[in-house]
């Protein structure tokens, strides 16, 4: 599942990010936060194949539930990483312009 989670957010951070009008929002650090993640979910998942075999793909319902909390922690976290470095930089100069008003 957490495999599954990152690659369908990377999938759709990159549709997002090749679709924008302009890179104000910096897409792109979302994406290689969601693919590094992705491709260390599939080494993960290649490795615990060679481990279980056959078994890999009949996981038990505990261990699906505890997959999807992993991944979509490691989504949120990407999101966190995403919006800090965003309010940090400042873009649109919107944190700026909030922070000078008062």
């Amino acid at each position: 599942m957490t495999l599954l989670l990152t690659v369908f957010a990377a999938v759709f951070v990159t549709v997002k990010w090749y679709n924008r009008k302009d890179d104000s929002m910096k897409l792109g650090i979302l994406c290689f936060l969601y693919w590094g993640a992705s491709i260390m979910w599939f080494v993960d998942a290649v490795f615990e194949y060679a481990e279980l075999g056959a078994a890999y793909f009949t996981p038990a319902l505990e261990d699906m539930i505890n997959d999807s909390f992993l991944g979509l922690s490691v989504i949120a976290l990407g999101l966190i990483i995403w919006l800090v470095r965003l309010l940090i930089t400042d873009p649109k100069g919107s944190v700026r312009a909030a922070l000078q008003k008062h």
